[in-house]
């Protein structure tokens, strides 16, 4: 499981000009499910992201969490975390979970990340062309991988 998480001060996902979900300061969190990704690889992004530490404190560093600063997030699935670009110009996406087991994965990270106490989660629309939004806060882009997480 990939993970892009932008600090924001505010992000929102927007589909056939409905919105579907925003946040203010917080997270915005585009999430790639792999084959062979399962629980374990969700539980260990989720409590990764809850903690860390990118929210500046008083001093201007980087040493407050999520949870210490009350903010939300938002989660967006994203197959293209996965593209392969290694051969041609056309990106592959053979190591994407398939899509009824991605969007379970997607769920249950969801729901992981809900139990620590986040006071505001919101999600996308998975499979849907989103429009997503997003006042960049820093600006602070993470990439995260489970399996490395899991070492």
């Amino acid at each position: 499981m990939k993970a892009v998480i932008q600090r924001v001060k505010g992000a929102s996902v927007t589909v056939e000009n409905e919105a579907v979900s925003q946040i203010g300061e917080g997270l915005l969190v585009f999430l790639g499910v792999a084959q062979g990704d399962d629980e374990k690889d969700a539980d260990v992004l989720a409590r990764k992201i809850a903690f860390l530490r990118i929210f500046e404190d008083e001093n201007g560093r980087m040493n407050r969490s999520l949870l210490d600063i009350g903010g939300g997030i938002l989660v967006v699935s994203q197959f293209t975390l996965l593209a392969n670009c290694v051969h041609g110009r056309r990106p592959d996406f053979f190591s994407a979970e398939k899509p009824d087991r991605a969007n379970a994965l997607y769920l249950y990270f969801c729901e992981r990340i809900k139990t620590y106490g986040i006071p505001e989660v919101g999600q996308g629309k998975f499979g849907a062309d989103m429009d997503v939004s997003l006042n960049n806060s820093g600006p602070v882009t993470i990439i995260l991988d489970s399996k490395e997480l899991k070492k």
